[in-house]
């Protein structure tokens, strides 16, 4: 067969009679143009939409001192370093940025990469290697799963936030092999919590170290946004604090917190993050400007639940099935494939973009649109988005 066969469909997942349906009716909630800064509302194929599939949970990326901040750091440094921090590429931003989140997060340390996905890469394929044992929630993100297979360890995956049998699993592994425990923080398909106090209690009884991805729940969680350690009070038993800056940060990168030496052992043997350019002058210096901002005005973290908790009153309501949780990451039920992209494509053209969530992401006959709430997000706003989202449910059809 022609290795090229498979991309007469891009959508490969789908089966032949929702393809054509699809391709006929002109579904398509992926790939719009956005022409503008993506706030409450943002310009998406020259229209404006209120913006609800955006993870900019603070509103910073287009807050004035964070743009400030990119845009000065590129008259001083340039647009780039043209290579890898473990040569020509470190900064001092970088430094900066890696001492003041260590410090904020509680930790001895930090690392920088350049993006979220290749810090879970660098992170867990250098800390485990084919005589170590992972064991890992199944919803976590897909940068985990890419890193565990990049790492050769050993892995265990146990149904999610299932603390029953995460200890099953662990209570497998040989006696003397290491073993890392990970875990999304906030997941961020379902927008629910992880057991960090279970997964820690459990984890120190076989001897396990335990990693959460804050990717979602950093600038969310805990009262100060420090994430799910804060949230649950558990900054020294959680070993590695991982997270991005595409989130909360408004940025583009990621980066690690843990004792020093541990960071240090990333920084050396971490192929991602040896062979990778660093991170660009105005995306560490726009990093830590909106980290500068969330240490001063916390209040946006509280203003993020508030908006976040009326959002789910207003479904509750209009008796709505969505997956209740304390999060700014609200789904709604839509079920079935060709449902939930009809859903997403007529949402669009009414003026209220959201993401649509499908298989692999969501089981089959489980698929949602995914919502997501900032802490610039209005009542009035929410209010009106939430009528578009009551018709279109009522309404549409396949």
């Amino acid at each position: 067969m022609d290795l090229f066969k498979k991309c007469e469909r891009p959508v490969a997942l789908m089966d032949s009679a929702d393809y054509d349906i699809v391709i006929k009716k002109g579904y398509n909630p992926y790939f719009h143009v956005a022409s503008s800064k993506q706030g409450v509302f943002a310009v998406m194929d020259g229209q404006e939409k209120i913006m609800m599939g955006s993870n900019n949970y603070l509103g910073l990326t287009s807050n004035d001192e964070v743009c400030a901040a990119s845009i000065d750091a590129i008259k001083k440094y340039g647009t780039g370093v043209s290579g890898s921090r473990y040569l020509n590429g470190t900064l001092d931003l970088h430094v900066d940025f890696e001492k003041e989140i260590a410090e904020f997060l509680g930790k001895e340390a930090a690392l920088s990469f350049s993006t979220g996905f290749q810090s879970n890469l660098s992170i867990i394929s250098a800390i485990c290697s084919r005589h170590d044992y992972i064991v890992m929630d199944k919803e976590n993100h897909a940068s985990i799963y890419d890193a565990c297979r990049l790492s050769f360890a050993k892995l265990f995956r146990y149904e999610h936030n299932d603390m029953a049998e995460l200890e099953r699993l662990l209570k497998m592994v040989p006696e003397g092999c290491g073993i890392l425990v990970i875990t999304d923080g906030v997941f961020s398909m379902s927008g629910d919590i992880c057991k960090l106090p279970e997964i820690v209690e459990i984890s120190k009884k076989y001897g396990a170290r335990v990693m959460v991805d804050d990717a979602h729940a950093f600038g969310v969680l805990g009262k100060t946004g420090k994430g799910t350690a804060e949230h649950f009070n558990l900054t020294k038993e959680t070993d590695i604090i991982m997270s991005t800056f595409s989130k909360s940060l408004a940025s583009m990168g990621g980066f690690m917190a843990a004792d020093a030496m541990v960071c240090e052992y990333v920084r050396y043997n971490s192929r991602p993050f040896i062979f990778s350019a660093s991170i660009p002058p105005s995306n560490i210096a726009s990093a830590t400007a909106a980290l500068r901002v969330l240490k001063k005005e916390p209040q946006r973290v509280e203003r993020l639940r508030k908006i976040s908790d009326y959002f789910r009153a207003g479904l509750k309501k209009r008796k709505i099935k969505y997956i209740d949780n304390n999060t700014p990451i609200i789904p709604i039920y839509t079920y079935e494939v060709v449902r939930t992209m009809a859903i997403c494509t007529e949402l669009f053209k009414r003026g209220v973009y959201v993401n649509s969530v499908m298989p692999p992401a969501a089981p089959q006959g489980g698929c949602l649109i995914r919502v997501s709430l900032t802490s610039e997000h209005t009542e009035d706003v929410v209010e009106k988005a939430l009528d578009i989202i009551e018709d279109v449910l009522k309404t549409v059809e396949i």
